[in-house]
């Protein structure tokens, strides 16, 4: 039986969820493991098609973040050695249309308005997402894989309890950054992170405490209303 929450713990909730952004500067200061820990712990509770579980998480701090953010930041660098390495899964669809490519061309042209990096600025542009793979300079960094077997269903549960993850956080005063770009360089990743032949990247996440004077962290992405993308029936 559960009980009825008070406004209070709504609130908190709402805040949370509500306040949860994608951040792209972190401060040093780091996050006592007991605290990464509990996150986890609230986020193991996302559900799961009968109770499956399909996450797995490597949690990475000091030389070893430090490290694997070396080892792909030069992969990344390498124009040859880049082009060895791809993602595994489409993350994005082949052919877009709008609205989608719309709000995909938006948030990426107002963080680069924010930053100043002009549409011509390549090597500023392959800067700023060379910080992907720094974790934003946050002190923890997350690495998410799954095992081959899993299928859709479970995928779909993982992005609950990915939420999760960043939702506990921010009910901790923590913000994080959710990053499709380690997918590419899945290899590195697993070599580093001694992950089976039998697992995969889904995708990594910064975490730690916000940079309040970081510019780039006053972006705020617009959501639809409600009416733009539910009916009700009666």
């Amino acid at each position: 039986m559960t009980t009825q929450p008070t406004p209070e713990q709504t609130a908190a909730v709402d805040t949370a969820i509500i306040t949860r952004r994608s951040l792209r500067a972190f401060l040093p200061t780091p996050v006592p493991r007991e605290t990464i820990a509990a996150i986890l712990e609230v986020a193991a509770r996302a559900p799961s098609g009968t109770n499956t579980q399909p996450w797995k998480v490597c949690v990475l701090t000091g030389d070893a973040k430090t490290e694997l953010s070396r080892k792909v930041a030069a992969a990344y660098d390498d124009p040859e050695e880049r082009a060895k390495h791809s993602e595994e899964y489409a993350y994005y669809p082949t052919e877009w249309k709008s609205p989608f490519i719309d709000r995909r061309r938006k948030v990426g042209w107002d963080l680069y308005g924010l930053l100043d990096i002009a549409k011509t600025d390549k090597a500023r542009m392959h800067a700023q997402h060379r910080r992907n793979y720094e974790f934003f300079n946050a002190p923890v960094g997350l690495i998410f894989t799954i095992d081959r077997v899993m299928q859709q269903g479970s995928w779909l549960d993982y992005g609950m309890f990915l939420q999760s993850v960043m939702v506990a956080a921010r009910g901790r005063g923590l913000d994080t950054c959710p990053q499709a770009a380690f997918m590419q360089f899945h290899r590195i990743i697993g070599e580093h992170i001694g992950m089976p032949d039998d697992e995969q990247v889904v995708c990594g996440m910064s975490l730690g405490w916000a940079d309040p004077a970081a510019v780039e962290n006053t972006l705020v992405t617009e959501r639809e209303p409600v009416t733009g993308f539910a009916r009700f029936m009666e």
